[in-house]
């Protein structure tokens, strides 16, 4: 077992409590969760919400394995996923200010869709790299299997963020029905496109180095 002790229940805790925290925390996943699901409802949302935490589960996967740790290594791999991740927050963005130009695709094409946007902003997200290799390792026991310890930490941090994103797309999706208005809906999509901008500048501010 990873944890077995009294010490190490204390641990988890301690853990999911600071998950809470960093998820409280207003980023690209909770702006963009909110545009997804104010304007597309629930389900857009919620497969926005699975795509996310796929992309976190594959970060921690690779962040136990030592890869993110040759991320944060080398200035060209950070600054190439930094970059990438800024210029995807911001087609997002624009994509979202401008609205579906397309014509109306199957429910299944669009669930595939918001899934995959949700799995690509994660994984080309540094700061989630960040958080597996210096926020993770100091809840690790020294004298229990370290590999085993950070992916039940992945899992508790996964289930959290999952948790905390499920309800940003109810309490967002509940503006669905007033948006049905063409010239609300226009206004509250581009606030929220503006404000994913704003999120994809302070990312790329925040994550420098």
């Amino acid at each position: 077992m990873a944890f077995a002790t009294a010490s190490d229940a204390s641990t988890l805790v301690s853990f999911a409590l600071t998950s809470l925290i960093i998820e409280l925390t207003p980023g690209p996943n909770m702006t963009y969760l909110a545009l997804v699901s104010a304007g597309e409802g629930r389900r857009a949302g919620f497969a926005t919400v699975a795509g996310i935490a796929l992309g976190l589960a594959i970060v921690g996967l690779v962040a136990a394995l030592g890869v993110t740790e040759l991320i944060q290594a080398s200035d060209l791999l950070y600054e190439g996923l930094r970059w990438a991740g800024v210029l995807f927050l911001l087609y997002l963005a624009y994509e979202g200010w401008r609205g579906e130009a397309e014509v109306v695709v199957a429910a299944m094409d669009a669930d595939r869709r918001y899934f995959t946007r949700g799995l690509v902003t994660n994984l080309l997200n540094p700061k989630a790299a960040v958080f597996y290799v210096a926020v993770l390792p100091t809840f690790i026991v020294a004298t229990r299997p370290v590999l085993s310890q950070t992916i039940a930490l992945t899992l508790i941090y996964v289930a959290v963020a999952t948790v905390i994103h499920a309800l940003i797309v109810v309490l967002a999706s509940q503006l669905e029905p007033l948006l049905n208005n063409p010239r609300i809906e226009k206004i509250a999509r581009r606030a929220l496109s503006a404000l994913l901008a704003g999120v994809a500048i302070w990312f790329a501010f925040s994550t420098g180095r």
